[in-house]
């Protein structure tokens, strides 16, 4: 990796922080469960194994093969996966110019795209660790009706990525479906070296090996110089506040900056502390809210780290290791995502699985606004006079994010009106990335929610309820868990999404 940028001026390498961060690399290589103290020990023994996949995953290579040659004839591929498991292939898919439709979503509009493809020719990777993740478990469902509807074998058309000895690995290999296992002792955020990076994204062709020979390469090059590792981790530890801003404008890893987000995310923030990343479009727009920069590519950001895919991957999670040890957390864990997963289910109980009539405060034309304003322009103003000093807004969007895209350039809006750093996320998938630091993270989030009506939906087959229901049950179970918190809150709902968008977009340009 190739360290560039203004920042590096700031290092400095004879602080007792700097030999801090050596001694946890050392023992960061050496599988040191105790790096992060005694809370974190137990967790730590059994989510190491990712220090060794660039050379470990090698042995995976066989089976891979194997396994796409029986599914050479299937030209398109979906992947159903959450966090980690989605998150690394696509980052795969758009470096390589491959194509894979990411299916990381319970909106009924999103799933019709990935439902509606020619299913002949559809192969379909499961990936999930233990098959009780509830958007991938409902995924599979859809498609495993789709393909019978369709006169097609599911057995023919699915492929799972699980662990070993998994609830679900015992299911479907007893009913005969494909299956490859992954290394049960690598977290999900850690994974995208393992069979749930590699297997979706050699089905649509990507070069799996040399993402391998590139990760290997540059874990050589940090074991023998780790100056380059070293200077990162310090920069984003005693440089960085809570805020870094991440841009692959102009750099050939396109979507990286996703990956990275939810990684450190998830990682860093609990017990009150972390660091927050934040997906940006470009340098400039990066340094809106006064974040710490990082780009991939070019001039201009406070740090640029320019390297191939495969070494972004292993370098960024040895540095997600090394910010642990030095803020004192268990980058391990996830404390807080089971909150929103219990809020959920306690919805979908509280439903009796239809979605209730739910009041706003007002409406105007196509917004029913949740919070205080008595206008869409009033409400946003209010919000954004509400955000804490020091604090960032997180955009959290139940919508397509491929029909719906336009909303995303709200982010970059709120950031420049407001002065805060600001997030985007996607609904539900940031629940497993940045879902993690709204409520472990430091208490300074403002929180909007965009949620909208949808055009169809899907029965869950086994399920008592639909998937415009889950996708809502989500939305309003995570609004509960926040509004726990007395955080700032507020939500607008889309009766028509495309002018809603329009109308939201338009009375933010003109705070």
């Amino acid at each position: 990796m190739k360290l560039s940028g203004p920042s590096l001026a700031r290092v400095d390498r004879t602080s007792p922080r700097y030999a801090y961060l050596r001694e946890v690399h050392q023992r960061v290589a050496a599988k040191d469960s105790t790096t992060w103290g005694p809370a974190a020990q137990a967790e730590a023994a059994i989510r190491l194994n990712w220090v060794d996949l660039p050379e470990a995953s090698v042995a995976l290579l066989p089976r891979i093969t194997e396994v796409a040659a029986q599914f050479k004839d299937k030209t398109r591929v979906v992947l159903c996966g959450m966090g980690g498991s989605s998150l690394g292939p696509e980052v795969i898919a758009l470096t390589y110019k491959k194509e894979i439709f990411i299916f990381d979503s319970t909106d009924p509009d999103y799933a019709q795209h990935a439902l509606s493809g020619d299913l002949k020719c559809t192969v379909v990777v499961v990936s999930s660790k233990s098959g009780s993740t509830i958007e991938t478990s409902a995924q599979r469902s859809l498609f495993q009706a789709a393909f019978t509807a369709a006169g097609l074998n599911p057995i023919e058309h699915i492929l799972f990525v699980t662990d070993p000895g998994s609830p679900l690995d015992s299911e479907v290999r007893d009913a005969g479906y494909n299956v490859i296992n992954a290394d049960p002792h690598v977290g999900g955020r850690f994974s995208v070296l393992s069979a749930f990076g590699l297997t979706p994204t050699a089905l649509a062709g990507a070069p799996i090996e040399q993402l391998l020979h590139d990760a290997q390469n540059e874990k050589s090059e940090f074991l023998a110089h780790p100056q380059t590792i070293l200077d990162t981790a310090y920069l984003l530890v005693a440089r960085a506040s809570q805020y870094i801003a991440f841009t692959d404008a102009g750099s050939s890893v396109p979507g990286l900056s996703d990956w990275i987000e939810q990684l450190i995310a998830e990682s860093t923030g609990k017990d009150g502390i972390g660091r927050l990343p934040i997906a940006s479009e470009d340098i400039a727009r990066a340094r809106l809210g006064g974040a710490f920069t990082v780009a991939y590519a070019g001039t201009g950001a406070d740090l640029v780290v320019e390297g191939s895919l495969g070494a972004h991957f292993i370098f960024w999670e040895w540095v997600t290791a090394l910010i642990g040890a030095a803020i004192k957390i268990d980058p391990f864990n996830q404390p807080n995502v089971t909150e929103a997963k219990e809020q959920t289910a306690a919805c979908l109980a509280e439903w009796n699985n239809v979605v209730p009539a739910l009041t706003p405060a007002c409406t105007e034309k196509s917004v029913e606004i949740f919070g205080d304003g008595q206008s869409l322009k009033d409400a946003l103003a209010t919000f954004i006079e509400d955000v804490k000093d020091g604090g960032y807004i997180a955009i959290m969007a139940y919508l397509d994010r491929r029909d719906d895209v336009k909303i995303a350039e709200l982010r970059a809006i709120l950031a420049e009106k407001s002065g805060h750093p600001t997030s985007f996320g996607w609904g539900p998938r940031f629940m497993h990335s940045t879902g993690q630091f709204h409520k472990g993270g430091q208490k300074n989030g403002s929180f909007l929610q965009i949620t909208g009506e949808t055009s169809i939906d899907y029965e869950i087959p086994g399920r008592s309820y639909s998937l415009r229901t889950l996708l809502f049950a989500q939305a309003i179970g995570d609004n509960r868990a926040l509004a726990t918190r007395k955080y700032p809150l507020l939500r607008l709902h889309l009766q028509n999404r495309s002018a809603g968008i329009d109308e939201i977009l338009a009375a933010a340009r003109s705070l």
